[in-house]
């Protein structure tokens, strides 16, 4: 329906973005046309009137850029307005290296959030003149002045050393910056019984296969988002993974005991190209699929603190008690070092459940 960005209209059409019930939307003020209004609304059929704001709006997210012609803003683009000239440009500069280090946008995310909470607190002294001590002092400072705890301060520091690495290819007095100690935390997983509550717990097959096969090949949620129909083998039971973290394809094996599951699933849903879809045959998003983990977790009256990664943490837990060679659950799950997989070593209930406490011989 592209025949309409040809409408006299649609050149008049004019855009405001707003957060509306805490959501960020895009507001469209346009003359009243009733043949355009009426096309507009089969167009974006997302489309609402809000009296409190008097005008119609749209999800301010990509679809509806897309749909609208409206440029994507870039990431960090909120924080530039805020800084002092000397360090928005040590900003940009920092930005781009990361796009053409071709990082992902979750790492170009935080990365530059990080470093922008740093060039807020610098005004307009520049970061470049920064000394190791003077960063040090700033650590210091997030500690006990911010409160941050210590998953934070390390993402700050990798931020910190990546803009003196790649913007100012200077990396030799960054070796004095203080790192805290790392807790090191345990995965947290479920039990087999516990799954199965779980999956009973969805509202409706969309819902069952996507925590299935979460959990049943390992995924993480970015993953099964992006998972494409084209990228499933029912003939060889395998499934490509594409682009995965560290920019690695892998292949994973297809559960068998949900084949009749994905079959209705596809009967019924109809998916087009990914294999979860959102609106108008869009990517489904991660949030909507950390939601349907978490209402399950909720119906299945099982109250943990936990996300929708622990699926993928019992996948490899399960796995290693049932006798699976440590290499081929590192294959499985993607992780570049094995040592990365010896984690779930610590945490299988098989071998430990044969020991007995020396309380138990009284």
């Amino acid at each position: 329906m592209s025949h309409i960005f040809n409408h006299p209209d649609f050149q008049k059409l004019q855009f405001k973005f707003y957060t509306h019930q805490n959501k960020k939307v895009i507001l469209l003020i346009f003359p009243y046309n009733p043949t355009f209004h009426n096309e507009l609304k089969i167009y974006l059929k997302s489309m609402k009137w809000s009296r409190t704001l008097n005008a119609w709006y749209v999800p301010n997210n990509t679809l509806y850029r897309n749909l609208l012609n409206i440029p994507h803003p870039q990431i960090g683009d909120n924080y530039i307005p805020k800084l002092f000239e000397i360090n928005k440009n040590e900003f940009v500069k920092f930005r781009n290296v990361l796009y053409l280090k071709a990082y992902s946008h979750n790492t170009i995310a935080t990365y530059l959030t990080e470093f922008a909470q740093l060039l807020l607190l610098l005004k307009n002294y520049p970061v470049y003149n920064l000394t190791a001590n003077r960063i040090n002092d700033y650590l210091l400072y997030c500690i006990h002045k911010e409160k941050l705890s210590e998953a934070l301060i390390h993402s700050r520091i990798n931020a910190i050393k990546a803009y003196f690495k790649y913007v100012q290819n200077s990396s030799i007095q960054l070796q004095t910056i203080v790192r805290p100690k790392k807790i090191k935390q345990l995965p947290k997983v479920f039990s087999k019984p516990d799954l199965n509550r779980i999956f009973n717990a969805t509202l409706n097959i969309k819902h069952e296969l996507l925590l299935k096969l979460v959990y049943g090949m390992g995924l993480r949620v970015s993953e099964i988002v992006r998972l494409k129909i084209e990228h499933v083998d029912l003939q060889r039971l395998s499934v490509l993974i594409v682009n995965a973290k560290g920019k690695k394809d892998r292949y994973v094996n297809f559960p068998t005991t949900v084949t009749n599951l994905y079959n209705d699933y596809l009967k019924l849903y109809q998916p087009y190209i990914y294999l979860f879809n959102g609106p108008q045959n869009s990517q489904y998003s991660v949030r909507s699929a950390q939601n349907v983990f978490k209402n399950a977790l909720n119906r299945a009256k099982i109250y943990r603190n936990v996300g929708i990664h622990s699926l993928r943490h019992s996948f490899a837990t399960h796995l290693l008690e049932a006798g699976v060679d440590i290499v081929f659950i590192q294959k499985l799950m993607g992780h570049k070092n094995v040592k990365t997989t010896e984690i779930y070593a610590q945490i299988t209930s098989k071998q430990l459940a044969n020991i007995q406490s020396p309380l138990d011989d009284f």
